[in-house]
């Protein structure tokens, strides 16, 4: 292993030493295998290149002072994978495959797990794709399903600094009844285009409303949103939104900090009330934001400008307590590894 310097990673792919994978065929899973290999060999006709049979996760992680290396809420994990293979006709992973692999894997690149207290954590991508040859639209009968790890940096590079962001009316990124409550690659690829046009305009993300009314909150860029008024935690309730395991943490957190919390429908109005707003995911835990720009109505809606509002920095501070190992988990969300 090449000299790391774990304090300066960025969080994107670096190399590491092994994966794991394991093959869904005639029926049944296979044992599992380990590779060195970054590449995947798979057929011209494979149903996830052609009809989107592909399904993914992201969990992280972390190395604690004591030394011993904890996974955050892998179950959660499990459980919403074989959700987005349901939702796309795939081979279910069993979530005692899942464990294994996560914890061989994990075990595997050991020496890339980084050391407590520099900011770094051990970023896991489990990917389930459609292996089969079809040519007609139909589901494959042979699946690949694999986790790599990767270390990385924090998401925030300067700490948490509220960014802007630019509602989308443009575009949508998933239809009602479509596969917005479940994690498929196909949904990111549909919000590329109004991420870019954010950028383009000089917003970090973008907010996107309901496809069917155009009224409503829905995700916010990648990640779950959520608002902060009068001792409540709000976040929208969509039939269309991924269910953010990190958003679900946090409203536990919340309760127990003696916060109100309000899953439903979040008008675009009801920005102006919000005294702090969030994007949450695995990633960055929690993403502040300084304010939201309207184009149909040109009207901004802002929030703390310079630092994440007290609520949202003290449920990050809370969060990532208990991924370290900082804090007691008296929920049950932390598993070792070693």
């Amino acid at each position: 292993m090449e000299n790391i310097d774990w304090g300066h990673l960025s969080f994107g792919y670096n190399k590491t030493n092994y994966n794991t994978r394991c093959y869904f065929r005639n029926g049944k899973w296979g044992k599992i295998e380990v590779s060195s290999s970054e590449i995947i060999n798979i057929h011209i006709a494979a149903t996830c290149l052609h009809y989107g049979q592909e399904a993914f996760e992201g969990l992280k992680a972390f190395q604690g002072k004591d030394g011993r290396v904890r996974v955050f809420r892998w179950e959660e994990n499990a459980k919403r994978m074989q959700s987005s293979a349901k939702g796309i006709r795939m081979a279910e992973v069993p979530g005692a495959l899942f464990k294994e692999m996560v914890w061989k894997t994990i075990a595997l690149n050991r020496e890339f797990v980084p050391p407590y207290g520099t900011g770094a954590a051990l970023y896991i991508r489990p990917l389930l794709i459609g292996t089969g040859a079809e040519i007609g639209v139909k589901p494959a009968t042979e699946y690949m399903f694999m986790i790599f790890v990767t270390p990385v940096g924090p998401y925030f590079k300067e700490g948490m600094k509220p960014v802007d962001m630019l509602i989308s009316r443009e575009y949508d990124r998933a239809a009602p009844l479509g596969t917005g409550n479940i994690k498929v690659g196909g949904n990111y690829a549909g919000s590329l285009n109004a991420i870019q046009s954010a950028h383009d305009h000089s917003f970090a993300n973008v907010v996107f409303l309901d496809a069917k009314e155009k009224k409503y909150i829905d995700e916010c860029g990648p990640a779950n949103f959520f608002g902060v008024k009068n001792n409540t935690y709000i976040t929208p309730k969509s039939d269309s939104i991924l269910p953010s395991i990190t958003n679900k943490s946090l409203i536990t957190l919340a309760e127990d900090m003696g916060i109100k919390v309000e899953r439903r429908k979040v008008p675009v109005e009801e920005l102006e009330t919000f005294e702090e707003a969030g994007a949450c995911g695995t990633a960055a835990v929690i993403s502040p934001v300084k304010s939201i720009y309207d184009p149909a109505t040109r009207k901004t809606y802002t929030f703390y400008q310079d630092q994440a509002g007290p609520v949202s920095q003290e449920l990050y501070n809370r969060l990532t307590a208990i991924q370290l190992g900082d804090m007691e988990d008296k929920y049950g969300w932390v598993e070792f590894v070693d």
